[in-house]
């Protein structure tokens, strides 16, 4: 059985319009295009602060707002067009909610929190995922040479990710270690939330310390790992088989199918850290 694929009038506009964008940028980077220098390099601003608090990433605070912005605007749109018949984006995305809940209801083992920890989960995941997602869109941008100043990326690197800074992935994190003891002494009482870490020994208390200490650190390098450092190696493999539409589908895969499973595991891990933390 033969199967074609057909497009419609205004789908082949949008493909033809796209090649011959697609094809204008190339020949007009044919010969500018070089392999850019200080790859890696975040745009920074000193403050007056505490140097732990002294570096400010513009581009991550810009973005992140925008996200921001874009998602609370999509979120209302959303909940203004609800209909009892729902439509195929409304089915979607009650589909992905129910699934997110089913998952949550499983591994917190206390109902009163399961609400509050699947809002919780499900801002993250969004969060992450359209921070992810844009990992995998040619934007415009604002990178560092190697002698230290400022450049405008066009169309020759990806819109700048969040999660590709450590600080954002490093907020989340502690934002969840946060949450998880603060709803432990919620439901355990502050002197059994405070035994536990003496247990099954007051020898295993510097261990237990070490041990919460270090779920914020791998939880948010990992997601640093896959996306800062995924994107720097895409981005010198792209560079090799420039002027093709290898780069589009290396950036695709990664901005989009990597990006979805690296913010659903960010968002699991944050289900389970809680979970465990509420167990008796």
């Amino acid at each position: 059985m033969k199967t074609s694929v057909k497009f419609s009038k205004n789908e082949k506009i949008f493909l033809g319009v796209f090649f011959a964008v697609y094809a204008g940028v190339a020949l007009w980077n044919f010969d500018k295009v070089k392999f850019p220098s200080g790859v890696g390099h975040i745009w920074q601003i000193k403050v007056p602060l505490p140097s732990i608090l002294g570096t400010l990433n513009p581009m991550t605070i810009i973005m992140t707002a925008v996200l921001l912005v874009v998602l609370i605007y999509m979120a209302i749109d959303f909940k203004k067009h609800l209909k009892k018949i729902p439509s195929r984006k409304q089915s979607a995305i009650e589909i992905l909610l129910s699934f997110v809940y089913d998952l949550v209801k499983d591994v917190i083992p206390a109902e009163e929190f399961v609400k509050p920890v699947f809002y919780i989960a499900t801002t993250i995941f969004l969060f992450v995922l359209s921070s992810n997602l844009l990992g995998g869109i040619p934007g415009i941008g604002i990178g560092v040479s190697s002698k230290g100043g400022l450049k405008l990326n066009l169309f020759t690197d990806t819109w700048h990710s969040p999660t590709g800074d450590l600080n954002t992935n490093v907020t989340y994190a502690v934002m969840v270690l946060f949450i998880s003891h603060i709803f432990a002494i919620k439901r355990k009482g502050f002197k059994q939330w405070l035994k536990e870490f003496a247990s099954p020994n007051p020898i295993m208390l510097p261990m237990n310390i070490i041990g919460e200490i270090a779920k914020p650190i791998s939880h948010s390098l990992r997601l640093f790992g896959n996306i800062a450092g995924g994107g720097i190696m895409v981005l010198m493999l792209s560079y090799l088989v420039k002027y093709t539409f290898v780069p589009v589908i290396l950036w695709g895969f990664f901005g989009f199918f990597v990006g979805t499973i690296q913010a659903f595991v960010f968002s699991m891990l944050a289900i389970a850290y809680i979970g465990v933390q509420l167990e008796l």
